[in-house]
C-alpha cells in the first residue's frame, strides 16, 4: 500500500470519528433529554454475601439501555440523526441501515417499572420487605439525563433443612440418592433461580438412572417458614399430583439396532441383520464391518436408559469421519413391568457421507515480501476405504510465485510442487493390544502419512523433500487433544545450487550445516487445550509441541572416515530437541467486543550429530500471523539486518529461538464486517554466535531487540470464514542502531492479507 493511500485511509477514519464525536445535542428535539444510563446503590443493615454478584444481577433490569458508545463517542446515534435530514445522501442512508441506532430519551424511562423489577429480583433471591427509590439527574445545558436507583435491603431468608417427602418405590430411593449430592446446605440463601437449577439437576440425574419419561416440571418445591421467627425456612421436595405412572419407573434397553448404511428414501425396505456383540447390525452390502463399528457404541442391551450413554455413542460415531448424520431413537415396548422396569428399543441410524469426493482450489497468493502468483490444489478423499471407517486423503498442490518488486531482486521466482497422502484408521493400531473401553470420550485414531515436496527457487537452489509419519490422534475430552507420532521421518536433498547461493553458504557455515542434515528421524508430541469452544466469558487456548530427533537412529549411525559426524544409509542425520508453546487468552467485553492476546515461545537445541537445527525446523518471524509490521520471514535474527547480499529480501531469515507477543482489540462495525486495533512484538535469535549473522545471538538485552509494530485491521467474518486485511507500521525496528530503534514509521506501512484470524 502506498504512503498516499495509507494517509487517505487514515484521514477518512479520523474525520469520521471526529464527526461522530461532535456534539449531537443540536439534533435532540425540544423538550427531550438524551438518556445516558443509570446507577444503582445498595444499602443494607446486614452483611450481604456476594454483594458485587448481586449488584450485577440487579443492574441487568435497569431499563432502557442507553445508546452505545465507542471510544467515548456515540457514532451510531450520529448516523441516525444524519439520516433524518431532508436529503441525507446515499452514504448516510447506507450507514444508518447498518449501524444507525435510534436515540434513547429520558421520556422512555419508566422508573416506577424499574423499581418494581428490582424488588421482584430481590424477592427471587430471598430478600423480602425491601424499599426502592429513584431520582433523575438532568443537565439542561448538554441535554443529558441519567437515573439513580437506591435499594434498602433487609436480611434474606436462610435455609434450615432440605427434605424429601415420602414417595412410592422405586423413585423414592433414587430421588433420595440424588438429593444427597445437592449443593443445598444449611445457611444457604433462598434463591428462585437456584431452585430451578436444582430441579434440572435432579431431572438429569434421574434420567441417567433410567427414568426415560421423567420431566422436571413434575417436581415441586414447598417452603415452610412457620417453624421459625428469624427468617429461616424448611424446603421440601415432592412430586406434583397426577404424575403419569410411566414417568416414575426406570426403563431398560432390551434391544439395540444399528443401521450402518441408513438411507431415508429406502428405509422401508426389508434388510437382513447380523447379530454381533448382543446387537443387531442392519448392514446393507456389508457397508461397515460390525467388529469395527461395535467399539464406538456404548448403548448396551440390558442397561438402564441413560442419555449420557446415548450422547457418548453419538459423539464417538461422529468422530469416525464416515457419517453425515447420527440419529439415536428410542421406542417404548408394550410390556408388563419386569423387576420394576419397562423396556425400550434403541435404534441407531447412521447416514454416510459420499464415499468419494474431489475438491479443487485456485488461489491468487500475495505475500508481504512482494511475492505473488497463482496456486492450484486438488484433494481426493475416499471414505470407509476398507469397510472399517478408514479415510484416505490425497492432496496435490502446485504454486508459482514471482517477486514483483524489490529492487535488484525483482523477477525472482519460486515453484513449489507437493503430493501428500494420509490414511486414517478410526481405531488404535498398536503392537500392544489396548481395550477401546479405556477411552471414554473418543477412540484414538491411527494416522499414516506420506508426502513429497519439490521447491525450486530461481537463482538459488532446488530442494526435494520426503516425509513419513505414523502416530495417533486422541481427543481426551471436549477441550483436550493429544497428537503423538513415535515415527516421524523427513529426508531432504539440496540440488541445482547456483554460484550466488554457494557464496551465501560459504559466508554462513551455520546455514550450510542446516542444509547438510538430510535425514531427520524422531518423535513429536503435541498437547492442545482449546478452551475457545467453551461457554465461559473469557477463553484460554494452548498448543505445546515437543519434537525430538536422532536419538534412536544414532544407535545405527556410522562414522565416516573424513568426518566426525555419523550417517544413516549414506545420509547425514539430524539430532536435536525442540519445544514451543502457543498460548492465547481472549477477554470477552460483551457486545461482540473482545481483547485477544497471544504469547509464543520456542527453543530448539542441536546436539550430538548436529551443531545447528535443520533449516526446515528453524523459526522465522514477521508476516500476517506473526509481527504484522514486518514482512514475512524478514525479522531477525536479533538485530541482524539481512546483510548486503542482493538475495537478502528473498532468502528466509531463521533462528532457533523465537519469542512473540500480540494483543488485539476486536469490535463489530456492521453486519459481517468487523474491525481491530492491534500491537505485535517479537523476534527470532540464535543461541550461538554466528559471524555471518552479526547481532543474531540471544542476550539478556533481548527486550530492546524486539520488532514492535501496531496497526488497524478490517475483517469480513461470514459464519467463521474470515477474510482479513491488516495494515501495520513498525515503531521499534531492531535493525536500527541502538538509541534510534524507537520510531513510529507510519509512512512505511505493511498491508497483510490473510484468511482466518491471526490468533
Amino acid at each position: 500500500m502506498s504512503r498516499q493511500g495509507f494517509y487517505i485511509a487514515l484521514g477518512t477514519i479520523i474525520s469520521t470519528m471526529l464527526m461522530a464525536s461532535c456534539s449531537i445535542q443540536k439534533f435532540i428535539p425540544e423538550g427531550e433529554l438524551l438518556y445516558t444510563g443509570a446507577s444503582l446503590e445498595i444499602e443494607s443493615d446486614t452483611l450481604i454475601k456476594n454483594k458485587d454478584e448481586l449488584k450485577t444481577v440487579l443492574e441487568e433490569v435497569l431499563r432502557p439501555k442507553p445508546n452505545k458508545k465507542f471510544l467515548g463517542m456515540r457514532p451510531r446515534l450520529y448516523f441516525y440523526y444524519k439520516n433524518q435530514q431532508e436529503n441525507p445522501g446515499f452514504l448516510n442512508r447506507l450507514l444508518f441501515k447498518n449501524v444507525g441506532e435510534e436515540p434513547v430519551y429520558l421520556s422512555d424511562v419508566k422508573t416506577f417499572q424499574v423499581e418494581e423489577l428490582l424488588r421482584n429480583r430481590l424477592e427471587n433471591r430471598g430478600f423480602y420487605y425491601n424499599k426502592a427509590a429513584s431520582y433523575i439527574i438532568e443537565n439542561e445545558k448538554k441535554k443529558r439525563a441519567s437515573a439513580a436507583y437506591t435499594l434498602k435491603i433487609s436480611s434474606p431468608y436462610i435455609l434450615e433443612t432440605y427434605q424429601l417427602d415420602t414417595l412410592v418405590a422405586p423413585i423414592y430411593k433414587d430421588l433420595k440418592e440424588v438429593i444427597a449430592d445437592s449443593k443445598f446446605k444449611k445457611g444457604m440463601r433462598y434463591d428462585l433461580n437456584a431452585l430451578k437449577m436444582e430441579r434440572e439437576r435432579i431431572d438429569s440425574k434421574l434420567k441417567q438412572k433410567g427414568y426415560y419419561n421423567f420431566n422436571p416440571n413434575f417436581l415441586l418445591f414447598e417452603v415452610d417458614t412457620n417453624q421459625y421467627k428469624n427468617k429461616r425456612f424448611d424446603l421440601f421436595l415432592t412430586l406434583k399430583k397426577d404424575v403419569p405412572e410411566e414417568a416414575i419407573v426406570p426403563y431398560t434397553v432390551s434391544k439395540v439396532n444399528i443401521y450402518s448404511n441408513y438411507d431415508l428414501q429406502n428405509d422401508s425396505l426389508q434388510k437382513e441383520s447380523v447379530r454381533f456383540a448382543d446387537k443387531n447390525f442392519v448392514n446393507d452390502n456389508d457397508f461397515f464391518k460390525p467388529k469395527y463399528l461395535d467399539p464406538f457404541i456404548t448403548v448396551e442391551e440390558g442397561d438402564l436408559y441413560n442419555p449420557v450413554t446415548s450422547k457418548n455413542t453419538a459423539r464417538r460415531l461422529s468422530t469416525i469421519g464416515a457419517y453425515k448424520f447420527v440419529n439415536i431413537q428410542y421406542e417404548e415396548i408394550d410390556s408388563m413391568l419386569t423387576d420394576g422396569t419397562r423396556n425400550l428399543e434403541a435404534s441407531i441410524y447412521l447416514s454416510p457421507l459420499n464415499k468419494r469426493a474431489i475438491r479443487a482450489e485456485l488461489q491468487a497468493v500475495t505475500k508481504s515480501n512482494n511475492f505473488a502468483g497463482p496456486a492450484l490444489g486438488f484433494t481426493f478423499t475416499n471414505r470407509n476405504l476398507f469397510k472399517g471407517g478408514e479415510s484416505l486423503n490425497i492432496s496435490a498442490n502446485i504454486g508459482y510465485e514471482v517477486q514483483i518488486a524489490g529492487g535488484n531482486n525483482a523477477g525472482l521466482s519460486s515453484l513449489e510442487l507437493s503430493l501428500k497422502s494420509d490414511l486414517i484408521f478410526p481405531r488404535l493400531i498398536s503392537p500392544i493390544k489396548i481395550d477401546s473401553d479405556v477411552f471414554e470420550y473418543t477412540i484414538p485414531k491411527t494416522k499414516i502419512g506420506l508426502g513429497a515436496e519439490f521447491l525450486n527457487r530461481s537463482q538459488l537452489y532446488s530442494l526435494l523433500s520426503g516425509t513419513g509419519q505414523f502416530g495417533y490422534i486422541w481427543t481426551a475430552n471436549k477441550y483436550v487433544t493429544h497428537e503423538i507420532y513415535p515415527i516421524s521421518i523427513n529426508y531432504t536433498e539440496l540440488s541445482n545450487t547456483t554460484t550466488a547461493f554457494d557464496d551465501i553458504l560459504a559466508e554462513n557455515p551455520f546455514l550450510q550445516r542446516s542444509f547438510e542434515q538430510q535425514f531427520i528421524s524422531g518423535l513429536t508430541y503435541s498437547f492442545i487445550y482449546n478452551g475457545m469452544v467453551s461457554k465461559k466469558k473469557n477463553k484460554f487456548y494452548i498448543n505445546s509441541t515437543v519434537d525430538i530427533a536422532g536419538n534412536s537412529i544414532s544407535l545405527l549411525g556410522q562414522t565416516q572416515e573424513d568426518s566426525t559426524r555419523k550417517t544413516f544409509l549414506g545420509a547425514e542425520y539430524a539430532q536435536y530437541a525442540k519445544v514451543d508453546a502457543d498460548i492465547r487468552y481472549h477477554f470477552n467485553l460483551g457486545n461482540d467486543q473482545k481483547i485477544a492476546t497471544r504469547l509464543f515461545a520456542g527453543y530448539g537445541y542441536a546436539y550430538g550429530n548436529s551443531d545447528v537445527l535443520p533449516f526446515i525446523k528453524q523459526y522465522y518471524s514477521g508476516g500476517p500471523y506473526s509481527v504484522r509490521a514486518f514482512r514475512i520471514r524478514s525479522l531477525g535474527p536479533g538485530t541482524f539486518s539481512g546483510g548486503s547480499t542482493n538475495n537478502g529480501t528473498f532468502f528466509d531469515q531463521t533462528g532457533n529461538i523465537r519469542l512473540e507477543a500480540n494483543v488485539e482489540y476486536r469490535f463489530p462495525i456492521f453486519g459481517y464486517v468487523k474491525g481491530a486495533v492491534f500491537a505485535d512484538a517479537g523476534n527470532i535469535w540464535l543461541s550461538q554466535e554466528n559471524e555471518a549473522v552479526p547481532g543474531g545471538k540471544f542476550t539478556s538485552n533481548f527486550i530492546n531487540e524486539l520488532g514492535i509494530g501496531a496497526g488497524i485491521g478490517l475483517r469480513v467474518d461470514i459464519q467463521g470464514f474470515v477474510i482479513r486485511f491488516d495494515l501495520a507500521a513498525p515503531f521499534q525496528d531492531p535493525t536500527a542502531p541502538e538509541g534510534e530503534r524507537f520510531e513510529f514509521k507510519i509512512d512505511e506501512p505493511v498491508l497483510n492479507f490473510a484468511i482466518g484470524y491471526p490468533f
